[in-house]
């Protein structure tokens, strides 16, 4: 089959991946094999491409938002034929203290497919057929594709920031995970305020119903109740931090992050306001996610690329040029 391979010890920048002719994966007990239709291209394969994330194998192919069809090693919730989704956590040992206690996302032996398995910038992936999740009818499987881990981790962002209904909700940076949070957020009733640095972000978020879009250097007009952020950066932290009432929450979505500067607890942090992390997601956050992009027909902006392509689209995800989210096509 043809995949694309990021090799640590040949890759450069610009020229992660190369195209290989690979065998075809065999599905292994418990697995399920899919003909992958489309795959996202996530900031976090960028991450594993520029090793902002250590390498764990020696050769992996990248890609964890993959969309297929089931093709071999069938079971009863995933007939042949079936389309399915996967996305970043691709299995987990059940046996630890946060599988044990419903935090899986936390789990001590997880694994994260297109990093430590490997993913969908390929003809075909082998699977965990239990971290599949069949596709609700009527969502095409290139829309789907990046609803699987920015839309998921997105929605789960809001989770863990406590979002209620009719609060005041900053998002900042406005890549493809804020994007498809934001309709999340208008269901439920949120006033959305925009904090990002690029004009043609600045532009998508006014066009996706934003009361209030500033650029990196601007502040909401109002105190927030919750904010989100989504750029790799511990200022933006910070900035997020310093829109907020008293009892507020910030939840960083971010799997790295660079330096976070000093900060003044007294004007910042006290009055009970809070700093999260999130940390990948479960199946339930999936599940929960994507029934709501059915019910509310979410359908976000896309940009394909052939597999040939894999390295141009981590390029357009690494500039933030491309229209949408990227998505390879097979």
């Amino acid at each position: 089959m043809h995949a694309a391979v990021f090799d640590p010890s040949i890759a450069s920048s610009g020229a992660w991946l190369r195209i290989q002719e690979i065998p075809k994966p065999k599905p292994q007990p418990g697995q399920v094999l899919l003909r992958v239709i489309a795959c996202g291209v996530c900031r976090t394969d960028l991450h594993i491409v520029e090793r902002d994330l250590p390498p764990l194998q020696p050769r992996i192919i990248p890609g964890h938002q993959i969309v297929g069809e089931v093709v071999e090693g069938a079971t009863a919730n995933l007939p042949l034929g079936t389309l399915a989704g996967v996305s970043w956590i691709g299995g987990v040992d059940g046996d630890c203290w946060f599988c044990r206690h419903g935090m899986e996302n936390l789990c001590d032996r997880p694994v994260f497919t297109g990093y430590s398995v490997n993913g969908g910038y390929a003809q075909f992936a082998a699977v965990r057929a239990d971290f599949a999740n069949p596709l609700p009818a009527g969502l095409e499987p290139i829309v789907a594709a990046p609803l699987l881990c920015a839309g998921v981790i997105g929605f789960r962002s809001l989770r863990v920031a406590g979002v209620q209904r009719g609060e005041r909700v900053g998002l900042y940076g406005f890549g493809s995970s804020a994007s498809l949070a934001i309709g999340v957020l208008h269901a439920w009733g949120c006033e959305v305020y925009v904090v990002t640095r690029g004009e043609s972000h600045r532009k998508a978020a006014a066009a996706l119903g934003a009361k209030w879009v500033g650029d990196e250097e601007a502040k909401p007009p109002v105190a927030l109740d919750r904010a989100i952020t989504f750029a790799p950066s511990g200022k933006v932290v910070v900035d997020a931090l310093s829109a907020l009432r008293k009892g507020g929450v910030v939840a960083i979505n971010a799997i790295h992050l660079d330096q976070m500067p000093p900060f003044d607890y007294d004007r910042l942090l006290w009055g009970e306001r809070q700093l999260r992390s999130v940390a990948n997601m479960t199946r339930q956050d999936a599940r929960d996610f994507l029934a709501i992009a059915r019910n509310f027909n979410f359908r976000p902006a896309v940009a394909t690329f052939s597999l040939e392509d894999a390295n141009r689209a981590l390029k357009a995800v690494k500039q933030e040029t491309a229209e949408g989210s990227a998505v390879i096509v097979l």
